[in-house]
């Protein structure tokens, strides 16, 4: 690209921004009204579930009083986060075929948890993913490593859903400072410190049974208006994405961002892998089965976000291929280098430029997204902070010797101390592709949480020393190797532009990290002296598969 082409291109995507920005600042008032009631509206309902948390029970499990349905739909919110809407939307947008392999992998990713975690751990655990651990094994050294792991992996998830944030309510207001955009973070983290401290996990659980409703509707009008706008035909509207998006029919076929070489190929197996195998790990998914009061609730709750999740990853492909078509990927990239506001800004364009429709649709859709950020950060903060006070403080720190209302204490001021590292983390983030940063955590949670959780269901044999091994080894390796890849430096892309000390290739470590975290699980038991108590392990067998004793 000649330097006269390349300021023009420059100018275009600056045109573009400032259009969008200026159609949302001229129905600014709009917009703020309807952020400010959604706020106020989650606000009341964190409220009202607080004055009804009475114990321990309450603020981690919700009373273990939700149906299959209701947990299904919590869970379901709690997992369709600010990287599906945004990031699988943007990924699609600008990559096509190989952005859909995000909600592939998503979804598929389910089948492991069905199958292998949901009934038995909602068994065999109380409140955390350490209680599983610490059944057959030495409590304080695994519930350290549990709570360590827990903390670590929802502050990678964390990352993304504060990006994701930034840049929303940047494009809306027309923020375009740093400072702006760092201060937006900064309230969602506010938001979702005060989700957590009043509500626990009644209010967050109705806060995302709220939200998932309205990102599946919010998705199903915008699916119904991409393909009005093109007869049903999905025929043409494919084909206009890839006339519109410059790549022709490489636009519809695998390789555009995950096949010009082999870095890339393995780039893209190492995601595959991460996706399917992280949700079975991840700490703010694994407690949404405690919420039940029973092992068939808990199979049924799964059911039910299957069902719920794959409607809305089907509709990431008219999102996706409808902002392609409709958006020219300058527009895209002007906006936010990572494409996170093509679907914000389709619902712009589908609504109609300089139109009130478009405004309106423009803020409801954002409206919603925000609404999906502040439902997953509140979830998150809930595991990380739940496992610190009752893995970490009651029964290392305290020695199990911690009350309910203490223990509860500590979880908020946990919750105060998280908020702010992801807040400092979220802000470095803000222009990221937060797919991408939601794929890093699903490859840690894969690398030191599932090994770790199935070896200790299935495996008779499996010790202390396996566990800390597999956690401390998969977690070790996972964040290391992101720390050295294009990720963190390097590239233009990178969490840090301007320097390079990468020397990891690829952009997601689990190709590498999950076998790593699986082998240490082994070595580490065949290595140790530790006499396994099979009676333990047949206790835990019999009550992760029957439910007999189980909370």
């Amino acid at each position: 690209m000649s330097p006269a082409q390349h300021t023009l291109s420059a100018t275009g995507r600056a045109s573009h921004t400032l259009l969008a920005a200026g159609e949302a600042s001229e129905h600014r008032t709009l917009i703020v009204t309807l952020f400010a009631v959604f706020v106020a509206a989650t606000l009341v309902i964190t409220v009202w579930a607080g004055r009804q948390t009475k114990d321990a029970a309450d603020f981690y499990a919700g009373g273990r009083q939700f149906t299959g349905f209701q947990n299904g739909l919590a869970v379901s919110g709690d997992y369709m986060s600010a990287a599906s809407f945004l990031g699988i939307a943007g990924a699609i947008a600008l990559f096509g075929y190989d952005g859909f392999l995000y909600s592939i992998g998503f979804l598929v990713a389910w089948l492991v948890a069905l199958l292998l975690v949901a009934e038995p751990l909602r068994n065999s655990g109380r409140y955390t993913m350490g209680d599983v651990l610490a059944y057959r094994m030495r409590q304080r050294p695994v519930r350290t490593a549990a709570g360590t792991s827990t903390i670590v992996v929802s502050i990678f998830y964390l990352l993304a859903q504060m990006a994701g944030a930034g840049v929303l309510v940047s494009l809306l207001l027309g923020i375009t400072s740093d400072g702006g955009k760092i201060g937006i973070v900064a309230l969602v983290g506010v938001l979702m410190i005060v989700y957590v401290t009043i509500g626990g996990m009644k209010g967050t659980t109705w806060v995302q049974m709220v939200k998932a409703v309205l990102l599946i509707v919010g998705a199903l009008l915008l699916t119904f208006l991409v393909l009005l706008k093109f007869d049903f035909n999905v025929s043409d509207l494919l084909g206009k994405a890839a006339a519109n998006s410059g790549k022709g029919s490489a636009f519809l076929e695998p390789g555009l961002k995950y096949g010009a070489t082999g870095t890339t190929k393995l780039d893209f197996l190492s995601l595959g892998l991460a996706l399917v195998l992280g949700t079975a790990g991840l700490p703010h998914i694994l407690i949404r089965f405690y919420t039940v009061p029973t092992a068939r609730a808990a199979r049924k709750s799964v059911f039910w976000a299957i069902g719920l999740i794959g409607t809305f990853y089907l509709m990431t492909l008219a999102l996706g291929f409808g902002a392609a078509a409709l958006i020219t990927p300058d527009e895209i990239t002007g906006s936010n280098k990572a494409g996170n506001t093509a679907a914000p800004l389709l619902a712009l364009h589908l609504g109609g430029l300089h139109s009130d429709w478009g405004a309106v649709l423009l803020a409801t859709i954002s409206a919603v997204a925000f609404a999906t950020i502040l439902a997953v950060v509140a979830g998150l903060t809930l595991a990380s902070s739940s496992s610190f006070a009752h893995d970490i403080y009651a029964n290392v720190i305290r020695k199990g010797r911690a009350t309910e209302k203490q223990e509860i204490n500590a979880a908020r001021y946990a919750t105060v101390g998280i908020g702010a590292v992801s807040i400092l983390l979220g802000a470095l983030a803000r222009d990221m592709n937060v797919a991408g940063l939601v794929a890093l955590a699903f490859a840690v949670a894969a690398s030191a949480n599932l090994p770790t959780i199935l070896y200790s269901l299935f495996w008779k044999r499996f010790t202390t020393s396996g566990a800390l091994w597999s956690i401390y080894g998969g977690l070790v390796t996972a964040v290391g190797l992101v720390l050295f890849s294009p990720v963190v430096s390097g590239k233009e892309s990178s969490m840090f532009p301007g320097v390079d000390f990468h020397w990891f290739p690829l952009e997601n470590p689990g190709i590498i990290s999950i076998p790593v975290g699986f082998l240490l699980g082994v070595v580490g038991t065949l290595l140790s002296k530790e006499v396994p108590d099979a009676g333990k392990y047949a206790e835990l067998e019999v009550r992760s598969l029957t439910g007999t004793g189980a909370h």
